[in-house]
């Protein structure tokens, strides 16, 4: 028997009818593409840009720079006192947790390759078997460390960052730095610590600097934030007019 058509369908329908031109047309279960802003989102945090890669040459080259005024080792400590831990706190800070530890890591490639960049004019693959080989490893942890805590922030405040800084540049340096100091000298661990307390004092006076710093650069500069790299919500395009 002859199959019956059906007559009383339209010759076309409205582009907008789910299931394409026809409703006996099979609908496609394809997922709909992802939206530019949708992808802006997951990729900006991770993106890096020209003025990025211009900002963490800038702090490594800081961090370099603060090396040039020497070390004071106190008491015939095998790690000396230095202002490059400075350097550590503000690239966190001004740069956010991924591109100040790049910083960091710069830093520590250009020193690995023989610059003499490290306070008291020292360099090369040597200094990373030495007693301070904790606290280098330090310069990245804490630069990440206090990034991710300022970036857990909508606003920068004075005492946000310092307690970042007093987190990542003061606890996580010593967390790494004075076990491995002992490692390494064979001195036990309870005297290292004890020997390490002398650079409380100064530790906590750059905190505060990195704190008051980082505010004052914010404030005159908000494109120095770190928080300038989080995912925007997509704008709103207006709606295409009708055709007349």
């Amino acid at each position: 028997m002859a199959r019956s058509v059906r007559t009383d369908l339209p010759a076309e329908l409205p582009a907008d009818v789910p299931g394409g031109e026809h409703p006996d047309a099979p609908v496609s279960h394809e997922p709909a593409p992802r939206s530019a802003g949708s992808e802006t989102s997951a990729t900006s945090r991770w993106r890096l840009t020209a003025a990025d890669a211009a900002r963490i040459a800038t702090f490594a080259a800081l961090t370099a720079v603060l090396g040039m005024p020497g070390s004071l080792a106190l008491f015939g400590n095998a790690v000396p006192i230095t202002l490059q831990t400075l350097g550590v706190m503000l690239a966190g800070a001004l740069l956010g947790a991924w591109r100040g530890a790049l910083a960091m890591l710069t830093f520590l490639a250009l020193v690995a390759a023989g610059l003499p960049l490290l306070s008291g004019g020292r360099g090369g693959p040597a200094v990373f078997v030495g007693p301070s080989v904790g606290y280098l490893i330090g310069f990245v942890a804490g630069a990440a460390v206090v990034g991710l805590i300022v970036e857990r922030f909508r606003t920068l405040t004075f005492w946000r960052v310092l307690v970042a800084s007093v987190v990542g540049g003061m606890l996580v340096m010593y967390a790494l730095g004075i076990p491995l100091q002992a490692l390494v000298t064979g001195f036990p661990l309870q005297t290292v610590a004890t020997g390490s307390l002398m650079y409380l004092p100064g530790d906590l006076l750059k905190a505060v600097i990195a704190a008051s710093v980082t505010v004052g650069v914010v404030r005159a500069y908000p494109s120095a934030s770190p928080l300038r790299h989080d995912a925007k919500a997509p704008m709103n395009l207006p709606a295409a007019s009708p055709a007349a």
